[in-house]
């Protein structure tokens, strides 16, 4: 929001989504490298109104992060409730390493890249952890994953296998993620 305490005009609302959206989908595609003048561009409005809401790109791309990171919270919550321990696990992480294909600015978050979401957000952060830190123990109380393996372990390998999807080389993705998949499991 801005600096006063007033709700804002439906305008300016108005203004202040459709700059979230189109960076959002500018961040996801082309990473955070993006100018706020083109991110202003694209999104039909003046440069001065994405800075009325959001004073820094570090701003704008935080309330990005928080929005994202909040949804990922929520998802993994849901499969924690909804789906079996070892299923929502596996289902969590494909849904992470998905999404590094698709979303290169939350890829650099997570890798701390450009921006660091541990030192600027630590509470969603740490509620990133909390979950997948959920999911893991439940899905090791059930033998789905090793017990050795910790929350660290996994979100490394989920950055890693976010960034072999974003930079693909020769190795097939679905293969490269079974194999990291299985080496989760406990030995049979």
């Amino acid at each position: 929001m801005t600096g006063n305490t007033r709700p804002l005009r439906a305008d300016a609302r108005r203004n202040r989504a459709k700059v979230l959206q189109t960076a959002y989908e500018v961040f996801a595609a082309e990473g955070l490298a993006v100018p706020i003048d083109e991110i202003a561009r694209r999104a039909g409005v003046g440069a001065g109104t994405v800075y009325r809401h959001f004073p820094t790109k570090e701003a704008l791309y935080q309330a990005i992060v928080v929005d994202r990171v909040e949804h990922l919270v929520g998802q993994a919550r849901e499969l924690a409730a909804t789906t079996g321990p070892g299923e929502a696990f596996f289902a969590f992480f494909d849904l992470m390493t998905s999404a590094g294909a698709t979303d290169k600015g939350l890829v650099d978050a997570l890798a701390g890249e450009g921006f660091d979401i541990e030192a600027v957000m630590p509470e969603h952060e740490q509620a990133f952890k909390d979950a997948m830190r959920d999911l893991l123990m439940r899905a090791q109380a059930v033998g789905a994953v090793r017990a050795d393996v910790t929350v660290a372990d996994v979100k490394t390998l989920m950055v890693g296998c976010q960034a072999m999807q974003r930079y693909g080389g020769d190795a097939a993705p679905e293969r490269v993620l079974e194999v990291v998949r299985e080496g989760l499991r406990p030995a049979r």
